[in-house]
């Protein structure tokens, strides 16, 4: 809820204009010939001038006390969710079940000049229409359980205003990988979103196999289900998951996301693909985030494939706080600043000694501490 009104200065840039000089070197030289050599041997750009407006925006300070609130004449607008979003378009679904095609508003896409996105699929919007089928929205509401990653040095948000994340992984075709589960979940965490583990393709391989896996993340208090398409294990776990929520599946391209959301709603008809023979890595079948309402109640986020999970805004000092089971053996260490990297007398480093944490689990922290990307 709102609470306070104030005033927000807000940048425009035009895109087509250039950049505003301080002087002609060019002209100067050919007028001042005998004293060339005195002239400057730069010119300044600057980005001041008419290149460069300010807008006053009278901004409601929300919940959280950040100015993201524009206040507008909210009588002329509808609130809908946001299904779908690409660029600066997005579908805008209504409490009544109606959708609208709808633009952003630029002053909307200048207020959040710091995430890469301005609109994300599970976005609650207030929205101007223009006629029966288009809109324009006007103002983004406070978001919370948010998904991001870093995506060229900015925040991308993947979705937003969830509460579970359904971290999907495959048995095999392609690989489980590990250090990408533990990326998610602490994106997850930063987000306060509740992370679930999926393991799909139970079906390829000996069940015994995936026994280490899913006793690592079991032991340390994540829900995991292993789950096959194919013969049905796990599938009616999977479905009372979503029920009631508002979920967002994630993981590796080709690891079977859309898949299980074709066999708990059939009439979704979701495209599949085939792993690529040579590569192993799964084909990019969802282009985009898209928000789906569940017959049995709830939504979910069916999401394009992870290659790549960069995170956004974890610094080293606090990768640890987002591993839980480092937190008994944390006062064991002898340093209170301890990186639990190449310390000596360190409680993280004889707890993974003596199997109390999973050798898996600390080198993905060690990964991730460093500042690896991949």
């Amino acid at each position: 809820m709102a609470k306070k009104k104030k005033k927000l200065r807000v940048a425009f840039r035009k895109n087509r204009e250039k950049r505003a000089r301080t002087g002609n070197l060019t002209r100067e030289a050919l007028e001042q010939t005998a004293e060339i050599e005195e002239l400057a041997q730069s010119e300044r750009v600057s980005g001041k001038g008419e290149l460069s407006r300010y807008r006053t925006v009278i901004a409601s300070e929300s919940e959280k006390g950040d100015l993201t609130l524009r206040n507008i004449d909210e009588s002329k607008c509808l609130k809908g969710r946001v299904v779908s979003a690409i660029g600066l378009n997005s579908l805008v679904k209504t409490d009544t079940g109606k959708q609208y095609e709808c633009t952003t508003r630029r002053v909307v896409r200048t207020m959040s000049r710091e995430t890469r996105n301005a609109v994300v699929t599970g976005d609650v919007v207030l929205f101007q229409p223009l006629d029966e089928e288009r809109g324009v929205i006007e103002r983004v509401d406070s978001r919370h359980g948010i998904i991001s990653r870093k995506t060229g040095g900015r925040e991308q948000i993947i979705v937003a205003n969830i509460d579970c994340v359904l971290i999907v992984a495959s048995a095999a075709d392609p690989p489980l990988k590990t250090p990408l589960i533990d990326r998610i979940i602490l994106s997850a965490e930063k987000g306060k979103v509740k992370p679930v583990v999926c393991i799909n393709k139970c079906d390829l391989v000996d069940p015994t196999e995936l026994q280490r896996v899913a006793g690592m993340y079991g032991r340390i208090g994540y829900e995991v289900v292993l789950t096959s398409v194919q013969t049905g294990l796990g599938i009616e776990r999977f479905k009372q998951i979503l029920k009631g929520r508002q979920s967002v599946l994630t993981g590796q391209s080709g690891v079977g996301k859309s898949s299980l959301l074709n066999i708990v709603q059939p009439d979704l008809e979701l495209q599949t693909n085939e792993i690529s023979s040579w590569s192993q890595k799964g084909k990019h079948t969802t282009r985009r985030a898209r928000l789906i309402s569940l017959d049995f109640c709830g939504w979910v986020a069916d999401t394009p494939g992870i290659r790549q999970f960069s995170l956004w805004d974890v610094i080293p000092a606090e990768v640890e706080g987002f591993f839980c089971e480092f937190r008994p053996f944390v006062r064991w260490c002898k340093f209170p600043d301890c990186t639990h990297t190449h310390e000596k007398e360190c409680g993280i480093k004889l707890a993974v000694k003596r199997d109390l944490i999973s050798l898996v689990r600390y080198e993905s922290y060690l990964r991730i501490h460093s500042g690896d990307e991949d």
